[in-house]
């Protein structure tokens, strides 16, 4: 009876690691490709409030095929990639994330001048936001 039970589990064991082993978490939760995304996005405000920083888009473009190139290699088809990055849900969250970033850093959407002195900051220390943004 007990290696009955034993040859079942084990049975059970083998038809099931296939399709654990195929199981990909969310890309919301692949961090390298999640905050990648959410620095860019947060550079890309900064871009559009303050008149004397730009984003330097080239770069973060490139990084954008580079991060598709990594979830491809994970395993992600270009399809849930795009699903990940168009999904309304997923905007909002990655805006209430990053809107909650940057008033725990002083900036004020009614004071663009708070954006410039953000993105100076993140300029000057080279920050995973500051690498995506240059002074003008």
């Amino acid at each position: 009876m007990f290696l009955a039970k034993m040859t079942g589990l084990f049975l059970a064991l083998v038809v099931a690691l296939p399709a654990m082993a195929n199981t990909k978490p969310p890309l919301r939760d692949v961090s390298e490709i999640d905050d990648t995304l959410y620095y860019i996005a947060i550079a890309n405000e900064i871009d559009e409030y303050c008149d004397r920083i730009y984003g330097l888009r080239v770069k973060a473009i490139n990084k954008m095929y580079q991060l598709r190139a990594h979830a491809n290699n994970l395993g992600y088809s270009d399809d849930e990639i795009r699903a990940y990055v168009e999904s309304k849900s997923e905007q909002n969250r990655m805006r209430t994330k990053g809107e909650a970033y940057l008033a725990a850093h002083g900036v004020r959407y009614a004071q663009p001048e708070t954006f410039c002195v953000l993105g100076k900051k993140e300029i000057a220390r080279s920050s995973a936001i500051g690498i995506y943004l240059k002074a003008k």
